[in-house]
């Protein structure tokens, strides 16, 4: 507590709106205002708070940082105190070293772009960055943000010092825009909104400081720990099953378009569709949305597998499950199957042209479910009844829609082992160069599941 008379809150007061409205440098003339009166207080009591950490928090932190995860503390708390939380909860390692950035040492911006400069030019890859408020603020000015974003982004990880609301979110936007990462702001205190609004992805965690960062986040959890299954287990799952399905999506659509194309160019660009009615609207719904949809559903490796070994995620930060390359790989798939069912078609049934509709749609139909089924990793009951379901669906439409098929020809000898021969033309080759590059080059994962991983792993499968 301090006391002061009217004349010196009068004095200060004509500093503070000074130094609040002033255009240049406003934080900086507003910090030493205040300042000003935290001097000579008097102490009126001392209270305190546990701050105790939660379970497997050392745990977690280690697998993230072993599946190339980057991350930043953002704390309110000196220096002294972020650093041993720091070091307990293994956000820095044993053979990592620290690099402090104190405002007792630093004055000025230029000194504080030097002592960048010092940690940039030094092993920084094996070290820490511990930064205070004071200096950060300066490190956060228009001239200097670019610089010292992606200089710190280089470290294993940073600690930023008596962080204010505001300095967390501009942290967050400064990480998005200069390095092109992609950022997750986790916070349990409602001071953690504006960094868990900023980020791609905020999660909040319910904690005895309230439900203002859970309201705000687009996850909420209960303990820190959980973050691990989220990003790990979740987190790969949801974008595998996410990659798998656009590229099934477009998949659907090129390989018909395909065919439409070659027909039409066969009969000399007569502007009929070959597949018309019925056909068009059960191809994009009933007949192969049940098993690409099933595809969500697909686990491509068991769970205590990915906990034991984090370091697979790294993999999936690549983005090669949809990049360029894996888009005309795809098209091209696209290209090739629907060729050979068009072609295949009109050179195996020569003299059965009037069936053609019947001929190349049951061929399509049975190319994307084994389609489907070769890109299963680990069946689930719902993806065979999807399989089998849409077999007997189709089926029974033969006999519905007797305008597209003649159902003694569909099920004649020569009907069946005809249309055999085009599904594997079309499917087999494929994926038999597909089984061959797999062979010669296995992916990560590939030595894992021929593996039991040791009963240690129990710690992460069943920490939650």
């Amino acid at each position: 507590m301090k006391r002061l008379t009217q004349s010196e809150y009068e004095e200060w007061d004509a500093k503070y709106k000074a130094a609040s409205t002033a255009i240049k440098d406003r934080d900086a003339k507003t910090r030493k205002v205040v300042e000003l009166l935290e001097t000579r207080l008097d102490l009126l009591a001392l209270t305190g708070v546990e701050d105790k950490l939660q379970e497997n928090v050392q745990e977690t932190l280690e697998a993230l940082r072993h599946a190339g995860v980057r991350v930043w503390m953002l704390t309110g708390d000196k220096v002294e105190t972020a650093i041993c939380i720091a070091i307990s909860t293994s956000l820095k390692a044993r053979h990592q070293l620290l690099f402090v950035m104190e405002g007792t040492e630093i004055n000025s911006s230029d000194e504080a772009m030097q002592k960048l400069s010092e940690f940039a030019s030094g092993r920084f890859q094996e070290t820490v960055l511990v930064i205070d408020g004071k200096v950060l603020t300066m490190l956060l000015q228009p001239e200097n943000i670019r610089l010292f974003t992606e200089t710190a982004a280089k470290a294993p990880a940073v600690v930023c010092c008596r962080c204010s609301p505001t300095q967390k979110a501009d942290i967050v936007k400064a990480v998005q825009q200069f390095t092109g990462m992609r950022t997750c702001a986790i916070g349990d205190g409602g001071n953690d909104v504006s960094m868990i609004q900023a980020a791609n992805v905020g999660v909040g965690i319910v904690g005895k400081e309230g439900k203002q960062a859970s309201l705000a986040a687009d996850f909420s959890v209960l303990k820190f720990s959980a973050l691990m299954r989220l990003l790990l287990w979740h987190g790969r799952n949801s974008y595998q099953r996410s990659a798998r399905l656009s590229a099934f999506v477009i998949h659907r659509g090129l390989i018909i378009s395909i065919i439409q194309v070659i027909f039409s160019a066969m009969f000399y660009f007569v502007a009929v569709p070959i597949f018309q009615g019925f056909l068009m609207v059960g191809y994009s719904t009933y007949y192969t949305t049940a098993p690409v949809f099933a595809l969500c559903l697909d686990v491509e490796l068991p769970e205590k597998t990915v906990f034991f070994y984090p370091e697979l995620y790294q993999s999936l930060r690549k983005g090669r499950l949809m990049s360029i390359k894996t888009f005309f790989g795809w098209v091209l798939l696209s290209l090739y199957q629907g060729s050979i069912v068009m072609l295949g078609s009109m050179a195996l049934f020569e003299g059965k042209l009037i069936n053609i509709v019947a001929i190349t749609f049951t061929s399509l139909i049975l190319a994307e479910l084994l389609n489907v089924a070769t890109q299963v990793h680990t069946w689930h009951p719902l993806m065979v009844a999807a399989e089998i379901l849409t077999v007997l669906i189709y089926v029974y439409s033969m006999f519905i829609l007797r305008s597209y098929f003649d159902v003694l020809f569909v099920f004649s000898y020569e009907f069946v082992w005809r249309v055999a021969v085009i599904v594997f033309l079309s499917w087999a080759p494929v994926h038999v160069c597909k089984w061959c590059r797999t062979c010669l080059r296995p992916p990560q994962h590939r030595k894992l599941l021929e593996e039991d991983p040791q009963e240690d792993s129990t710690l992460y499968s069943h920490q939650l």
